[in-house]
């Protein structure tokens, strides 16, 4: 039989689950995502330009991001990359739904079960979705994507700006290689 402390104890266990689980699904403080966001035009291939080091994607090469429409009305995301020390693609399926309305870049992703993380689209080409810079739930999460394996230097600049200002770690960003590699 539980006693009221071990009721209290288990109730604040469960808050404390759910908080943490929320939080990884968060926006850092300070920042904003894009608002008239539209998910069609976002869907499809992105290249990953630059990102702080994680390791998932440790020492990859060749990143893309594919994104398309699952059954249940989530995103199916596709992401690949080659490691050269073994010679071999990875690639990572998972699925992201929004967080909130449908028109903001908010979203959260899982590649592990019931785990998600915060997808948080900060800056994207309104115009004609070329280029987009996309942050975690925290400031140790940061990408840089493209419709293209390279991008003009002048809109990198940009984008890295944007995040100096927002107090990401700018200076640890790894630029990802793009080169012809065997499918």
């Amino acid at each position: 039989m539980r006693t009221n402390a071990d009721r209290k104890r288990l109730a604040l266990g469960r808050v404390l689950i759910l908080c943490l689980l929320t939080a990884c699904t968060g926006v850092p403080d300070g920042v904003d995502t894009v608002s008239g966001f539209q998910l069609d035009r976002y869907l499809g291939t992105w290249y990953e330009i630059a990102r702080l080091d994680h390791r998932f994607e440790r020492g990859l090469s060749n990143v893309t991001a594919t994104y398309s429409m699952r059954d249940d009305g989530g995103v199916q995301v596709v992401n690949r990359g080659f490691n050269a020390a073994d010679a071999e693609w990875q690639e990572a399926e998972g699925k992201a739904y929004f967080v909130g309305a449908e028109d903001e870049g908010r979203l959260k992703v899982s590649f592990f079960g019931p785990f998600y993380g915060g997808y948080n689209i900060v800056k994207l080409d309104m115009d004609d979705y070329q280029y987009a810079l996309v942050v975690g739930p925290d400031r140790g999460y940061l990408w840089i994507l493209a419709r293209s394996p390279a991008i003009e230097q002048s809109i990198i600049d940009r984008l890295v700006t944007t995040a100096r200002d927002l107090n990401f770690p700018t200076e640890d960003l790894i630029f990802v290689r793009h080169q012809k590699v065997n499918q």
